[in-house]
């Protein structure tokens, strides 16, 4: 039986953040106000744990802007074919990785970056799980549009949040930093909703972190397999929840050049520019299973990989692309979960720029 092989897009298959990149393009201040939301996200879903709401969210709370700024399904269509960027051979693993097992995507990201994405690396579109929307559907009243342009305006100009290793509830946040969150409270879950734009938020579900894990849940069951068989590579924040199903159930559950969220609930921690070394590693695990990719990382070394038993061409592939010093792989234990998390935080933000790198 085939193994099952899903990865997360943005981060593990390409270098981009869409979302962040749309509003960035359309909206005054956009990087800003991205920002500002994506971290209210993360304090949501993770210090206050609210019910029903699930890291990812933070591209339902940005349409309403979007559609205020007279943004339109075939302007996300256009920029996101023209800002499109890959990680380096991420192509030819999606292609070899496909011979040797079920591939799937799971992505937050809006089905028109991802659609561009499939066509670009001739992956089936019906593998892949992400956020359904269209903007073009809705409409705004009268007045609508002036109030979230000054919404808009106001979340850019707040003081950056941040969350810090000892806060574990609102309580913790200092006094300024708990107005900003009651205040965004109050734009997202009282004004907005009241407004016709407010229906978006009811019709849209992002694929977030919980979604994420339902989407691995519905593949397996679908192609009768077991979550062992399954290798899962993400992130993010919104991959936590995947990589830890993965894991618990004895899968294999690696983040890429993840943040500190993906790196804590992951069995290996990759460090890498490149794709091969994710091809390689797949490889080994839909091959021999997951025991044996983790013996791989294990020995991960130049003069121990000689003796692995991992396909030979790609071995050679690895060893050529990276002559001198290999790329990173890790097991993730207790004891070295912080530093790495701390050096992969640090690497993605040179990968992928500190704006992009920095989110959750």
């Amino acid at each position: 039986m085939k193994r099952l092989f899903i990865s997360d897009c943005e981060g593990p298959i390409s270098k981009n953040d869409n979302a962040f990149e749309l509003a960035s393009q359309f909206l005054p201040n956009g990087d800003r106000l991205f920002a500002t939301i994506s971290k209210y996200d993360d304090i949501i879903a993770y210090i206050l744990k609210r019910p029903g709401y699930r890291a990812g969210y933070t591209l339902k709370l940005i349409l309403p802007f979007l559609k205020a700024f007279d943004v339109t399904d075939q302007m996300i269509r256009e920029f996101s074919a023209q800002n499109l960027m890959l990680v380096s051979n991420a192509a030819g693993m999606l292609q070899y990785i496909g011979k040797i097992a079920h591939a799937f995507i799971v992505s937050t990201s809006y089905e028109h970056y991802i659609k561009v994405l499939c066509k670009k690396l001739s992956f089936p579109y019906e593998n892949t799980y992400c956020t359904k929307m269209s903007l073009d559907h809705y409409e705004l009243a009268e007045g609508e549009n002036k109030k979230l342009k000054q919404y808009s305006l106001e979340i850019s100009r707040m003081p950056v949040l941040e969350i810090t290793q000892d806060v574990k509830s609102l309580e913790d946040f200092p006094t300024e930093q708990r107005a900003i969150i009651h205040r965004l409270d109050e734009i997202f879950w009282n004004e907005i909703p009241e407004m016709k734009i407010g229906l978006i938020f009811q019709n849209v579900m992002p694929v977030g972190s919980g979604e994420k894990a339902e989407a691995v849940v519905a593949t397996v069951e679908k192609l009768g397999t077991g979550l062992r068989n399954v290798m899962y590579i993400g992130d993010s924040v919104t991959d936590v929840e995947a990589l830890r199903l993965v894991a618990k159930n004895r899968g294999l559950a690696i983040s890429f050049n993840g943040n500190r969220y993906a790196v804590a609930n992951a069995n290996i921690a990759i460090l890498s520019e490149d794709s091969i070394i994710t091809t390689l590693i797949a490889d080994v695990f839909c091959r021999f299973g997951r025991e044996e990719a983790l013996s791989l990382v294990q020995n991960w070394s130049r003069d121990e990989l000689k003796d692995c038993r991992a396909n030979e061409i790609l071995l050679s592939r690895l060893l050529e692309t990276y002559p001198t010093e290999l790329p990173k792989a890790r097991i993730v234990s207790r004891e070295n979960v912080d530093a790495l998390s701390r050096e992969s935080t640090e690497f993605r933000k040179r990968i992928r720029g500190e704006a992009v790198g920095g989110l959750g």
